[in-house]
This record gives structure tokens, sequence and C-alpha cells, in this order.
């Protein structure tokens, strides 16, 4: 088994910036490589990091291990643990996910748009890819492999940096992709993983503009917040997953009560997952009750206003705060509103921008909810937890975009390029 070192960098500030340096020219360098590999040998690398995922099984559980031993001795919640275990189905998965990528189209040089203009002139819009991507995540340790197979497929070199809680994990991930790299020829500093937990690394990736062109970060809000007011260069965020499921009057129950539980419990550590249920007060007494009863079965608290804790004495008083609250825990907010326009007014005023569902079968409410929910995702008659890369078919996704400008949504391998325009002339000359 082949084991690659990392030096780890734990000195001062000073040489954690000189090494984050070092890292952003290193991966410059890189990137000009990556801009035009062949699809062929990106997809190389990508299998054969899939390859040595499957054959280093035991070391990385291993070292999963570790860090969710660490992360319980300093008190990680319960939904933190969840995101940063591993098993061997959820590594399968990060493996399988890599070939998933590999699959995709090659989206540089891809033609946008041609057209000819009255002058002869041809003039075609193609993607590019966008040149450094940093990453900077918590405690998710698939988002290195990911994010790494995302940017290399797109024709980016990556710097990844990952949180202490996964900081064992996120290594021996690091080390799959490198052997992927190599693999296939290409330079290991295509994907370069920060090789120490100093905060100072942070603030040296969000001041080193010459040498990253884009950051995304994956995390709290107080990491978002952080790279938002800090970063020098463009920033794929978003601050929060506080996920609503309506269900309308015209909803039909069986229907309502399978979206509404998946959408909560499912996996209630992931951004996708819903914190608010709302549900028109004129069909509450028949869609809300089993639903409470699902949810409570399952071990979640809820939180309601005056009319649904009147529907169940299980359900606790909800404040000002819970309309407001990404939980990433079993806990739920349900609020009865009177008709879509009262729904529609609570999702602008309490949402993140994230997904919102609306589960119902009239058709002209559907429409208008889908077309008035001002939010990166917004879904009819399913569960919000499909607000994921892979289940949009993109393969992966490197983080969910609440922004408005270039990418929004699932960020894939499309929202990690840019693009320039080819003009092709005979001779032309501008009066």
């Amino acid at each position: 088994m082949v084991t690659l070192e990392v030096p780890e960098v734990r000195p001062s500030i000073g040489n954690v910036q000189e090494a984050i340096g070092a890292m952003g020219r290193a991966a410059r360098a890189a990137a000009r490589v990556l801009a035009n590999a062949p699809r062929a040998r990106k997809d190389a690398a990508l299998e054969a990091a899939a390859v040595a995922i499957r054959d280093r099984l035991p070391h990385i559980l291993e070292a999963n291990a570790r860090d969710v031993e660490n992360a319980r001795a300093h008190g990680l919640s319960e939904a933190g643990l969840d995101r940063l275990r591993l098993d061997e189905a959820r590594t399968g998965s990060i493996a399988t996910g890599l070939e998933a990528v590999a699959a995709l189209d090659d989206p540089v040089g891809a033609e946008i748009a041609r057209w000819r203009r009255p002058n002869g002139l041809d003039i075609a819009r193609v993607r590019t890819p966008l040149g450094v991507v940093g990453v900077i995540y918590e405690s998710r340790p698939n988002v290195t492999a990911d994010a790494g197979a995302l940017c290399l497929k797109a024709g980016n070199a990556s710097i990844l940096r990952g949180g202490s809680e996964s900081f064992a994990s996120s290594k021996a991930i690091h080390e799959c992709l490198v052997l992927g790299l190599e693999d296939a020829g290409l330079p290991k500093a295509a994907i370069q993983r920060v090789p120490t937990t100093d905060r100072a690394a942070v603030g040296a990736m969000l001041a080193m503009a010459e040498h990253i062109d884009v950051i995304v970060p994956r995390g709290g809000r107080s990491l978002i917040e952080r790279v938002q007011r800090e970063a020098r260069m463009p920033v794929f965020a978003h601050l929060e997953g506080l996920c609503h499921v309506y269900l309308h009057a015209a909803a039909d129950p069986a229907r309502a009560r399978a979206i509404a539980f998946n959408a909560k419990m499912r996996r209630v550590s992931v951004c996708g997952a819903a914190e608010t249920l709302l549900c028109d007060r004129a069909a509450a007494a028949s869609l809300l009750p089993p639903i409470l009863d699902d949810l409570a079965a399952a071990g979640c608290e809820i939180r309601g206003d005056a009319a649904t804790r009147a529907l169940d004495p299980r359900v606790v008083e909800a404040t000002e705060a819970d309309w407001r609250t990404e939980y990433l825990e079993p806990i739920i907010a349900v609020r009865q509103v009177e008709g879509l326009d009262a729904a529609l007014e609570h999702i602008d005023a309490f949402g993140s921008h994230h997904t919102d569902a609306i589960v119902t079968e009239d058709v002209a409410a559907a429409a208008r909810f889908l077309a008035e929910v001002d939010s990166a995702i917004v879904v009819h008659n399913a569960s919000t937890q499909f607000a994921d890369g892979g289940e949009f078919g993109m393969g992966a996704e490197i983080g969910i975009s609440t922004g408005r400008m270039h990418a929004r949504g699932p960020v894939g391998v499309e929202q990690l390029t840019s693009f320039k325009y080819l003009v092709r002339g005979h001779g032309q000359t501008r009066p």
C-alpha cells in the first residue's frame, strides 16, 4: 500500500502564509496545464482515484474513526458527527461519485453560442476554466473528493482547506486523489490540501487574489460570513439551508405525509433538510396529524404555533427564532397559514433562498409557487432533500450557491467554468 506523506505545517503565522503562497503559485502553474489537458487524461485521474479509494478503504475508515473519536471528545453535536462519519457504504459512494464525474461531458471548450456578424466576423462563446478554486469546508470529508474531482473535470486547479474535525479523513482521501493524478501524468499540484489546522491558513487563502480566482466556503454561518467579509476574490456561498415544505390545501394526503417526513428525517444534517413545515389552515386537521405522528415516532422535536399545538399535545411552543433557525437536528418548526399568499410571505420573510417545496395537486398553485419563490431550488411534489448535485445528474457538487451571480443552486462542472469569445475573421478592419 502506497502512503503519501504531506509535511505538516504548524509554524508561526508568517510561515503559514509563506506555505499558502507556495501552494498558490504551484496551483497557478498546474491550472495552466489543466486548461489544455485532454478529457481522457482528466477522466483517467478520477477513475484511478476511485480505484485507490476502494483499495484503501481500511486506511480511510481508520483515519475517520480517529476523527470521530476526537470530535466526540471535543463535544461535536450528533448532527456534526453524522456529517463527519464515514462507513463502507459512504466511502463507496465517494468512489462512485468520482466515476460519475469522470463520465460527465467535458465542459472545457464546449461551444455555448455562435453567430456571424454582417461584416463576416464569426463569433463563438466557449467554456473555459475559472483557473484556481479555493474550497474551505468544515466537517464533511467527502467534500475533499467532490471538490477536487469537479474542479479537475472543469480544468481548474484546487486548494482544499478542510476543517480540524475531518483532518485525518480528508488527508486519507486526498492521498487517493494524488495517486490518481500521478497515474494519469497530471501535476500533483492540481489538487492540493492545506496540511494544517491553523486558522491563519484561511486568512492567507482569502487574501491571495493573485493566485486564487474564486472561493467556495462550505460550513456554518460564522465561516461563511468570515469568507464573505474577508475574501479578495469572488465567493460562491450560501449562509444557511433554511428550507420549507408547504402543504397546500389541495395536497394529496399520502404524498404530503411521505414528502414531509423524508424532507426532514432522511438526513437531518444536510443543508437540504426541511426546517419549517407550513400547512394551509383549511386542510391542517386532515393533513397534519399523521405527519406529526411520524415525526414524533422518529424522535423529532416539533415546535409549533398555537393552532398546531391544539392538534397535538406533543408539539411545544415555537418562538419567533424558530422560523429563522437552521437546526440540522431532529427538530422542525410547524406553522399553519391562510393559503398560498401567506405561505409565500412567510418563505420570503424567513427563508434563506436555498430550497423550498410545495405539495399540491393544484397546477395553478404550483405554477405560482415555482414562479414566485425566490430560491435557488424550488420544488413541486418532491422532497427538499433532492437539493444535491448528484441527484440533479451533475455527478456531484462543490456546494449549493444561493447568490445570484454566475452560479446558483448546485455548483457542478459547468458552474466551475467561465467563458471567452473566439472571433474569426478574414482581414476585417473597423472603420
